[in-house]
C-alpha cells in the first residue's frame, strides 16, 4: 500500500554528490578537478566578466557613437482603424468613453502606465469620445469628422 510517507525518487533520478578535495580514495583528490596550475586552479579565483586575459577588451576596441535621450517618451500606438474594428466587434459603442483603462482591458494596448497616441491610419465611421495622451492631426481630423470628441490627458 502506497503512503505519502513512503514515496521515494525514481531509480537514477538522483546522483551522489561529487566530494572533491577529500584525498586520493575519493577519486577527486590531488588537483580536485581543477586541472594543473593556472589562474582558475587557485583558491578564491574569480575572473571578472569581460576580462580577455590582458588583451584590449572588445568594449574598448569598438568605437562609441550616438547618445540616449533621457527625455524621450515612447508612446503605444493605436490607429483609428483599430478603434473602428473594436466598434465592429461590438466591444466599443458610441456611448463609451475610450481611455487607457478600456483599451488595456480590450487588449488594444499592452501597458497601462505607458502613454498612448492615436494615429490616423485607416477610417473611422463611429462617433467616439476618446481620451488619449496624444493625437496626430489626421487622427484628430478623422475622429471629429465622424462626430466624435477628443481630449488629451495632459490638457494640451
Amino acid at each position: 500500500m502506497k503512503h505519502l510517507g513512503n514515496i521515494k525518487k525514481a531509480v537514477g533520478a538522483t546522483h551522489a554528490k561529487k566530494r572533491i578535495g577529500r584525498g586520493p580514495g575519493s577519486g577527486h583528490g590531488g588537483t580536485a578537478t581543477r586541472g594543473h596550475n593556472g589562474q582558475k586552479s587557485r583558491a578564491g579565483a574569480t575572473i571578472r566578466p569581460g576580462f580577455e586575459g590582458g588583451q584590449m577588451p572588445m568594449n574598448r576596441r569598438l568605437p562609441k557613437f550616438g547618445f540616449t535621450n533621457i527625455n524621450r517618451v515612447d508612446y503605444q500606438e493605436v490607429n483609428v482603424s483599430r478603434l473602428q474594428e473594436l466598434v465592429e466587434d461590438k466591444k466599443l459603442n458610441a456611448s463609451s468613453i475610450v481611455n487607457t483603462e478600456l483599451l488595456y482591458n480590450l487588449g488594444a494596448i499592452r501597458k497601462k502606465n505607458v502613454p498612448f497616441k492615436v494615429l490616423g491610419n485607416g477610417e473611422i465611421k463611429t462617433a467616439l469620445n476618446i481620451i488619449a495622451d496624444k493625437f496626430t492631426k489626421s487622427a484628430q481630423q478623422k475622429i471629429e469628422d465622424a462626430g466624435g470628441t477628443i481630449k488629451t490627458i495632459g490638457g494640451e
